[in-house]
């Protein structure tokens, strides 16, 4: 995080010490305020189609939960949607009888437009829902949202994105996506805290009424005694208990990432991802794994025969800091590739060159020792 997220963070917490946690969230009522307008700018929508909520998970939950789903109705979506995500589609097959209609992938890897098209065409009466996730958690992978916003808007089918590990690195206009809904998390290339994110939900949701099945009495009204009114705002998604230091850490992210500008992020993160990517061909028995016409700063390889989780640890020693990706996050897609764990690497626009060069010899030395 930048120091002036956590300057944010650690003035509230000094604040709430201080003089209360309701005491500090009424004096600082303008700034809280003031961060549906920076994330509404972030994203290319207003401060009413914005809610905070903790994760991009839960901006995803709340959006499956305002639809009322029958036995036989269809959500579509991708091979590469976020682990998450799949669990709970499976949830929902289980316990609601929902149908979970997988698109197809283009040749290139990532979800196809044209597949999304031909299943709405058969089962337009039941599809609820079309969800993507933008960048999946696995992979550098990009999926072809726009298009599909295309094709929702054809057919007049909601349509939600999860922006989770796109926002920072891309830039995100919620007009030309043609989304009904998009989540996100701050942390990530946003760097952000962790603990807290936000949703976006359009006018034509909004004006649809939808609503979260369990809904808070921060985004309705009790009217009467068998009546509530919901926010009329994207609030309706939102929650009472709010961390307000986390909330105004979100802002400065936001601030902060428009200020560096995100057409800058971008351009310097993908170049350092494509430098690590053509570092790591060259390295014999390493992999690299991500698919797409243009891979973002996310990096996934398999290092020779080792298990992902034992390269994170190792590069850890020396500093560098990774994720393991397994087989199972991304079933659908590194499950058919045979792939069983891999390392994810995700260079920022801080990093160096030098960074990165250092990263690949010391995968050089790992795949060494290992053939020694």
């Amino acid at each position: 995080m930048p120091r002036t997220v956590t300057d944010a963070i650690t003035a509230h917490l000094h604040l709430e010490a201080e003089i209360g946690g309701y005491e500090a969230a009424d004096a600082r009522k303008e700034a809280v305020d003031g961060t549906y307008g920076s994330l509404a700018q972030l994203v290319g929508g207003a401060p009413r189609n914005i809610a905070i909520v903790s994760n991009a998970t839960t901006g995803f939950i709340q959006t499956v939960s305002s639809f009322d789903f029958a036995p036989g109705d269809a959500i579509v979506t991708t091979r590469s949607d976020y682990t998450s995500y799949q669990i709970q589609y499976l949830a929902l097959a289980k316990r609601l009888g929902v149908r979970i209609l997988h698109a197809e992938d283009a040749a290139q890897g990532g979800v196809d437009p044209d597949s999304v098209r031909d299943i709405l065409k058969r089962e337009r009466n039941r599809v609820k829902l079309v969800a993507v996730s933008w960048i999946p958690t696995h992979s550098g992978l990009v999926q072809d949202v726009e298009d599909v916003g295309a094709v929702c808007t054809e057919f007049g089918i909601p349509y939600s994105i999860d922006a989770c590990q796109a926002v920072g690195q891309l830039a995100i206009d919620v007009k030309r996506l043609r989304c009904d809904y998009l989540s996100v998390t701050a942390r990530k290339f946003l760097r952000g805290p962790r603990g807290i994110g936000f949703m976006y939900a359009s006018d034509a949701a909004l004006a649809r009424g939808d609503h979260p099945l369990f809904i808070d009495m921060r985004g309705a009204t009790w009217t009467a005694a068998d009546r509530y009114e919901i926010a009329a705002t994207a609030r309706r998604y939102e929650d009472w208990e709010f961390p307000y230091a986390l909330v105004l850490g979100l802002d400065a992210a936001a601030r902060y990432a428009m200020t560096v500008g995100i057409d800058v992020a971008h351009a310097r993160a993908f170049a350092l991802g494509a430098r690590l990517r053509d570092l790591l061909r060259a390295i014999p028995g390493v992999q690299v794994l991500d698919r797409g016409r243009e891979p973002c700063a996310i990096v996934t390889a398999q290092i020779g025969d080792r298990h992902g989780s034992d390269v994170v640890y190792l590069l850890r020693e020396r500093g560098i800091n990774t994720a393991a990706t397994l087989q199972w996050f991304g079933l659908l897609d590194l499950g058919k590739r045979g792939v069983t764990s891999a390392v994810r690497i995700s260079p920022h626009y801080y990093n160096t060159e030098i960074e990165i060069d250092s990263v690949a010899d010391v995968l050089r030395e790992i795949v060494d020792q290992k053939a020694s």
